[in-house]
């Protein structure tokens, strides 16, 4: 057992345990897997190597992996009514990248979300494969509103004819309008993807629209609103198969793990379960909540509000605290938080004017409304008085109390 063979690793375990269990998570990328996937992510599928696809696979002894893949890709396909699902890619940057090189020539112009408002490394970093390989065409969000203007976006593409355009997001709280970001594809010949990491649960049972009808290609990780392992999948329409599975495997990895396959299995299965539309519905509805209530406390929301589950607060020129402080602030008083730009920021990446926070995390605790009401409380409390650590101290207990009553796992 661990616990004899390697203490160290073993009570680093349980301290980190003992951390989720007694802070709040708001940070918005992180969620808790149920008991069921975690103990297929650690099973005995580790062992096998699985090299090529269902049913055509190299190495020998695939009989009951072949099914498992299989039973993953179904479940997919049922939840996001896909054509097309490929379960293998080993993370989301890998996915994305398989995609890049299938679609696009090195040099070729890519129409995406600018770096500095909300788009994300993978799409755009001078020190990312994506920067250093392709054409990065930003489009923006409207200073005044801080949502996409897609006026804008169509002018955009109009003058730079981009052969792909990318709609993603990893900090905005509003809708996409898919038909529209379809109709500008459409006027010029690009290819539509759609990286739907941040609400993919959301758009599983629809409380959100699904751009799969709309769009060429989608990917998405499998953690997140997702509540699974830490994974990702590409979904496309049937006519892309076979030249995203030979993007994925040979072009950009080679051997899938199959444990965490089986456990994106076991997770899509519960996600098919009706529960799991109350939970996207109540995720929503926490974040309403929450940033109805830190607007109350005189916090200024960018976008002025949520239509999804993230908020992207203005720290800085709501209290003239900094991201960063802000989120040590909030550390103290276990609330786990991360700093942010927001739109147009004058202030640097690691010291930015933002915070932003999420609510699947403590939707997956069950937590309702009235608690969202308590964490903005907290929240504003932790910040007003960042300086003060007998204050702070006196300000964890509500937390602690909270995660008492509401464990992850029962």
């Amino acid at each position: 057992m661990l616990k004899e063979n390697d203490k160290a690793i073993f009570d680093l375990i349980n301290q980190e345990s003992h951390r989720q269990e007694t802070e709040i998570e708001l940070i918005a990328s992180e969620n808790y897997a149920s008991l069921d996937v975690m103990e297929a992510a650690w099973s005995i599928l580790t062992n096998k190597y699985s090299e090529w696809y269902p049913w055509k696979r190299y190495y020998a002894g695939q009989e009951f992996i072949d099914k498992i893949e299989q039973l993953a890709i179904d479940r997919a396909k049922e939840i996001f009514w896909a054509e097309y699902v490929n379960v293998q890619p080993l993370s989301w940057s890998p996915a994305n990248l398989a995609v890049y090189l299938w679609v696009l020539n090195p040099g070729d112009k890519v129409l995406w979300m600018s770096l500095d408002q909300w788009g994300h490394l993978s799409h755009g970093h001078p020190l990312n494969f994506s920067w250093l390989l392709y054409n990065i065409i930003p489009y923006f969000l409207d200073k005044e509103t801080g949502i996409i203007d897609m006026d804008e976006l169509e002018k955009i593409a109009i003058k730079e004819q981009p052969k792909m355009i990318l709609a993603w997001f990893s900090a905005y709280s509003r809708n996409l309008d898919w038909k529209r970001f379809r109709e500008i594809a459409d006027k010029v010949w690009a290819i539509l993807m759609a990286d739907i990491a941040h609400i993919a649960w959301l758009i599983a049972w629809w409380v959100l629209e699904n751009p799969i009808p709309y769009c060429d290609i989608v990917t998405t990780t499998t953690h997140k609103t997702l509540r699974w392992p830490r994974w990702a999948i590409i979904m496309s329409k049937e006519k892309y198969a076979s030249s995203i599975a030979r993007a994925v495997f040979p072009w950009v990895q080679w051997w899938p793990h199959e444990n965490l396959i089986a456990a994106k299995a076991v997770a899509f299965k519960e996600a098919l379960q009706p529960e799991f539309k109350i939970y996207a519905k109540q995720v929503i509805d926490n974040a309403k909540v929450m940033a109805s209530e830190l607007v109350k406390h005189w916090f200024s929301i960018v976008s002025g509000g949520t239509d999804n589950h993230l908020i992207l607060v203005d720290v800085f020129w709501s209290y003239w605290v900094t991201g960063k402080e802000a989120e040590i602030a909030l550390e103290k008083v276990w609330l786990s938080t991360n700093k942010n730009m927001i739109p147009y920021d004058t202030r640097k990446p690691l010291d930015p004017s933002g915070i932003r926070i999420w609510t699947p995390a403590v939707t997956t605790r069950w937590m309702k409304e009235k608690e969202m009401i308590i964490i903005a409380k907290v929240f504003k409390d932790a910040i007003v008085n960042k300086d003060n650590d007998e204050k702070l101290n006196l300000i964890k207990e509500e937390i602690l109390d909270l995660c008492k009553s509401f464990p992850i796992y029962k």
